[in-house]
């Protein structure tokens, strides 16, 4: 086989592209991964950080489905904290800020060792399509790859320009140049692009910092590891600190809104709502007369401050003054100026929930190109489209994780379902099954499901299925213990209960076997035992509507008493089952039914032979 022929070609070295390399190529599919030069291989080019609300949970399924964030999140991490531990574990959520270099060598060296995965640098200039189906890449240089699947992870490249004041330079991220190219070749295939913007904040020297005037925050006395692979953190940590905005700043901008580029039309695309820039701030909440601030280290030895919270494009000048009015960085040295960034991104009703084109075989798109923001959100769609790829080399039907199997799944299904005018980003609040998908459990809902995938190795399912025996025998143990007429399954079920102190009695028991990890699996397990039957009996209630599939060449006009309103929003985002029709704003219930007669009538005498068929675990 020629050198350049492969079977999978992924563009994009980011958190979605190493993610999806790795996953096609663990797999069993021969594959190149395009990237503009190894040194960017998972670049943090934002905040050094992996987790937080929602985005904790994502980053763990990551890591049960056996991908690689969360084993680097635990060899790179500077410090560890769980979110949220004063409420439910439904809401709780791991974050850890990471050495942002270090994160990027042990991704780059353990993608090295995959069998299977070439790296070539490269920068990719067109998608080669023959009869609707991808055949390949060629890059700026001339050179050709072929393959019959392409995943594209662009990031912020598809025709970055950054934006310091009225300062404009193409470009995907700071001394990366912009792919202008790919745009083209998208657009001249039919692919919608549309606009989108986000931002970053200044980078601090820290030895111009005064310290003693911040609010140190430390990370957990016990560290929570990222991975399932792992039972405790022995990396040493280091504080982060708050400060806050004042009214000194608030003025400083209200007076130079004029120099900043969200006001004065020189930049036109929507940035994302739940991280804005501090400009943008300080005019959709006047009322507010200060901001908090983190400054975040972005190295184990504390050489950067990343100063998350005042995100900005205004100029430099404005930029020097804002830092000078921060309280402790009034001497501070900018080591990096904050920028905006306006990219392309494909909206993504032109996909199938496999992360596929509709309009090119073979051709997966993942990641900010899906309008997404985040590491957490761009790994999950590309480990998702990797394991899609392999699954479409080997005729297989494409795995889809439903709503009420990972955060995963409802990140993907609101890709489908949901214009994304916006950065699109995960919280708790989006997934109506979060009782159960919690971060604890990832690895009891989705390492199966990788396994059979093939992308699980052996280790990981040792481990795996080493924790699940544990946790049924202790869960029988306390089932069938009882005191004073209770079990102890019972007794662990109630307010306050400590399963430490229930098992403390009972010498010669299995608890010295268990992780902590596991015991608090059982102890959730017990505290929740009601409310997740209800759950799964909701989800169960959905499943008919998921499970009956509309082909996607439908004529929605030719489908009587379905209102306009409901015709036009099913053509436009063409859902692939009822389940996602529901979910489509515009769309009501009497719609459905509508639907749901019209495909019994019409494609039940087919047989469903013109069904499109789903794997759904």
């Amino acid at each position: 086989m020629a050198r350049n022929d492969f079977d999978c070609i992924v563009v994009g070295s980011g958190h979605a592209g190493v993610e999806a390399a790795h996953a096609a190529a663990a797999i069993g599919a021969k594959t190149a991964l395009l990237t503009i030069s190894k040194d960017a291989i998972a670049r943090m080019s934002c905040n050094p950080a992996i987790g937080g609300l929602a985005k904790g949970q994502i980053a763990r399924e990551v890591d049960a489905l056996g991908g690689l964030m969360g084993l680097a999140t635990d060899a790179a991490g500077i410090q560890f904290r769980v979110l949220n531990q004063s409420k439910g574990p439904a809401v709780q959520s791991p974050r850890a800020q990471v050495d942002r270099h270090l994160y990027s060598q042990w991704i780059a060296e353990k993608l090295q060792h995959v069998p299977n995965l070439t790296i070539v640098e490269t920068i990719a200039a067109e998608i080669i399509v023959e009869n609707g189906k991808v055949v390949g890449i060629c890059s700026t240089d001339g050179k050709k790859f072929t393959a019959p699947t392409v995943v594209l992870t662009t990031g912020t490249f598809l025709r970055g320009l950054m934006h310091i004041g009225n300062e404009q330079t193409p470009g995907g991220r700071i001394d990366e140049p912009p792919s202008n190219e790919l745009s083209e070749s998208l657009i001249s295939l039919g692919i919608e692009l549309k606009r989108l913007k986000t931002g970053t904040p200044p980078r601090l020297d820290p030895s111009t910092i005064d310290f003693t005037k911040l609010q140190p925050q430390y990370g957990d006395e016990q560290p929570q590891p990222f991975s399932f692979m792992h039972n405790h953190i022995d990396r040493s940590q280091v504080p982060c600190w708050i400060t806050w905005t004042n009214e000194s700043i608030h003025k400083l901008l209200r007076d130079n809104l004029d120099k900043a580029p969200l006001y004065t039309g020189q930049i036109q695309s929507t940035g994302p709502r739940y991280c804005p820039s501090i400009e943008s701030k300080i005019v959709r909440f006047s009322d507010k007369d200060r901001h908090q601030v983190y400054l975040e280290p972005e190295e184990q030895d504390v050489k950067t401050i990343y100063c998350n919270g005042i995100s900005t494009s205004l100029p430099r000048n404005i930029q020097h003054e804002l830092i000078s009015l921060l309280p402790g960085a009034e001497n501070a040295r900018i080591l990096r100026y904050a920028y905006a960034i306006e990219y392309d991104y494909a909206p993504p009703r032109q996909l199938y929930s496999s992360l596929e084109t509709r309009k090119i075989s073979g051709l997966f798109l993942a990641g900010q190109i899906n309008g997404t923001s985040g590491y957490e959100e761009a790994a999950a769609q590309g480990i998702m489209a990797g394991i899609n790829a392999a699954m479409k080399l080997q005729n297989k039907e494409p795995l889809v994780l439903s709503r009420d199997q990972a955060y995963i799944g409802v990140l993907i299904d609101d890709l489908m379902t949901k214009d994304i005018t916006e950065p699109y980003r995960m919280f708790t609040s989006r997934a109506e099954f979060r009782l159960s998908l919690r971060s604890d459990n990832a690895d009891r809902r989705l390492t199966e499901i990788g396994i059979a995938a093939g992308l699980v190795d052996k280790d990981r399912e040792r481990i795996y299925q080493q924790k699940v025996s544990n946790i049924a025998r202790l869960k029988e143990y306390l089932e069938n213990t009882r005191t004073y007429g209770t079990s102890l399954w019972q007794q662990l079920a109630r307010p306050n209960s400590n399963i430490e102190k229930i098992l403390a009695d009972y010498p010669g028991f299995l608890k010295d076997e268990l992780t902590q990890q596991q015991l608090q699996a059982v102890a959730i397990d017990a505290k929740y035992e009601g409310y997740l039957e209800k759950q799964r009996r909701l989800a169960r209630d959905t499943q008919h509507l998921r499970k009956q599939k509309i082909p996607n060449n439908i004529d929605y006009s030719d489908i009587a008493h379905l209102r306009n309103e409901a015709r036009e929003k099913l053509a436009e985002f063409r859902p692939e089952n009822l389940g996602q029709a529901q979910r489509l704003s515009g769309v009501n219930p009497a719609d459905i039914t509508v639907l749901q007669v019209y495909l019994k009538k019409t494609y039940s005498r087919r047989n469903n032979s013109n069904m499109p068929k789903v794997h759904e675990s």
